[in-house]
């Protein structure tokens, strides 16, 4: 049976995935790639889940790609893990530049299905964040950061350009100026100065960082999930349309909106001066 490297809980509409290699910083290597792309898409299509959150295991939250080396070569594996290891070498393509690209480009969907995930999304950032780390974080529609926790793009220190986004995201979370700053210098920001420059939402002690973060995604949870929906397309698409798209985009959504069951419950409620019940409908 393959090792459990993205670990999912679903509880009252909120899905966790925690990157599960604690003794690794949680660094991706190709087996935990491949099943976080998986269940980043089982995320996106599970209609029980109204909220994603993401973390890491242990003291960090992702120390980003493991340029350490591949794992079956470094340890003993057991029968099944040698044979779906053999497996992946026979089937591999040629190590040809192209082929390289595409491998990487197809990990690399992992944060594009996170970003355009058509639900709320949290990254409750535990500890060291670099590199891919960073884009995961980035990808998501808040951050919720640990007293403790310490962002670094890395890339430079390796000889590596950046992958997963990292580049896109920093450039819409703070500006092209600032992200060149940590992309090219690679210098540690704090969570306190993450959360001055607006890398992150929040900054809690680390002692109540979950239940920090569980409030948010329950009062996220709480919300029309399909109102949330659109009104996501319209962020996301706010960052790169014009003012005609986005009014195009804006009035579309806000019609479809006003059709669903949950936009009359809301009416209901305040008719009714009481909390309205989101069905989802």
């Amino acid at each position: 049976m393959a090792e459990q490297l993205v670990l999912q809980q679903l509880e009252d509409g909120i899905l966790t995935l925690t990157l599960n290699r604690p003794d690794k910083a949680n660094a991706l290597n190709p087996p935990m790639m491949r099943q976080l792309t998986a269940a980043m898409s089982e995320a996106a299509s599970n209609e029980r889940a109204r909220v994603v959150i993401v973390t890491g295991a242990g003291k960090a939250f992702c120390a980003g790609g493991d340029i350490g080396g591949k794992p079956e070569k470094k340890k003993d594996l057991s029968p099944e893990e040698a044979a779906a290891a053999a497996e992946r070498r026979a089937n591999r393509p040629a190590d040809t530049l192209v082929n390289r690209i595409k491998w990487l480009r197809d990990n690399m969907e992992t944060t594009r299905i996170l970003y355009e995930m058509p639900k709320p999304t949290i990254a409750m950032v535990n500890g060291a964040s670099a590199s891919v780390g960073l884009a995961l974080a980035g990808a998501c529609d808040f951050r919720v950061a640990s007293s403790k926790a310490v962002f670094v793009t890395s890339f430079i220190k390796a000889g590596l350009s950046g992958d997963y986004g990292a580049s896109y995201f920093l450039t819409r979370l703070l500006g092209s100026a600032k992200a060149r700053e940590l992309m090219y210098l690679s210098e540690k920001v704090s969570a306190d100065e993450a959360l001055r420059i607006g890398m992150v939402t929040k900054v809690s002690a680390p002692e109540e960082l979950y239940a920090d973060t569980m409030a948010l995604a329950n009062k996220l949870a709480a919300a029309p999930p399909i109102t949330l929906q659109l009104m996501k397309q319209n962020m996301n698409a706010a960052v790169s349309a014009s003012l005609s798209e986005q009014l195009d985009q804006e009035a579309t959504n806000m019609v479809l909106s006003s059709l669903t069951d949950d936009h009359r419950e809301a009416i209901k409620a305040f008719i009714e001066k009481r909390e309205p019940v989101f069905t989802g409908k």
